[in-house]
């Protein structure tokens, strides 16, 4: 399963990329939610889940605070875009989890 998952990250990145370069299509980032899905429920093991949402936290907010500079491109913004609709779906999983453990506790 572990193959899966970096391949679901290596793909969602790839596909982040070639989308700021015009994969426009209604299904593409649907498509980034799913990859985001498997890479969370894949990828992340229970050690590594403090550190993996406090990147993704700053990765998110790093995006967004770019994404207001005037000077970053229509083709950054598209990319990031595609990767937050990649990167939401994974942290989600992954705080659901974090969640449900403490709960269960």
């Amino acid at each position: 399963m572990g193959n899966i998952g970096r391949i679901a990250v290596l793909i969602g990145l790839i596909l982040a990329v070639l989308g700021g370069f015009g994969i426009s299509a209604d299904w593409f980032p649907w498509v980034m939610a799913v990859l985001g899905i498997v890479v969370g429920l894949l990828n992340v093991q229970a050690v590594e889940t403090r550190g993996f949402l406090i990147a993704m936290i700053a990765l998110m907010l790093s995006f967004t605070a770019l994404h207001s500079l005037p000077l970053i491109g229509d083709r950054f913004t598209l990319i990031m875009g595609h990767s937050m609709a990649f990167l939401a779906p994974a942290t989600l999983i992954v705080a659901l989890r974090s969640i449900l453990t403490h709960l269960a506790d």
